[in-house]
């Protein structure tokens, strides 16, 4: 993937208001031309009904071109529902910059997992919103942004949300 000498820059993306800030954030001030821009979504729990997923639950998805991503088909398969605001900011910068935009989707603890992808992508760095969705999620993402800023080796922005 880095033929090109592109940098990786991630973006957590759970689809809350913060997160899509974080989104507009790293797209304004972090991304350039010849970057990828991977959408990092860890989806609470996996869905057995496609056989390929199981292969899936411990390495994430394959990258998702940002094509498919935007088909709703696509996404259930993954068990993902990506809001149309996230979206027509991720396909609005990938008109609008020389960038390559794809998501990959694990499933599990988000804290373990952002920090996975990090690793593994691996990313050349990540901005992460510091709050997320509802119930589980508002408990623990606080802690998820603290715990990924802690546990990865690349440089990592924390976007506030301001309310």
């Amino acid at each position: 993937m880095a033929e090109s000498g592109g940098r990786r820059i991630g973006v957590a993306v759970d689809f809350s208001e913060c997160s899509k800030k974080a989104l507009n954030w790293a797209i304004d001030n972090v991304v350039r031309d010849g970057d990828y821009l991977i959408l990092i979504t860890v989806a609470p729990n996996m869905n057995y009904e496609e056989g390929e997923m199981q292969l899936w639950e411990t390495v994430g998805s394959p990258l998702i071109p940002l094509s498919e991503v935007s088909e709703a088909s696509v996404m259930k398969k993954y068990g993902v529902k990506p809001d149309a605001e996230t979206l027509d900011i991720a396909n609005t910068a990938a008109r609008q910059k020389s960038i390559t935009v794809v998501m990959k989707i694990y499933w599990g603890d988000p804290r373990e997992k952002i920090c996975e992808a990090v690793e593994h992508i691996p990313l050349s760095s990540l901005v992460i919103g510091n709050r997320g969705l509802g119930g589980l999620k508002r408990m623990i993402m606080g802690s998820v942004s603290n715990h990924v800023v802690n546990n990865v080796a690349c440089p990592v922005t924390v976007v506030k949300a301001h309310h």
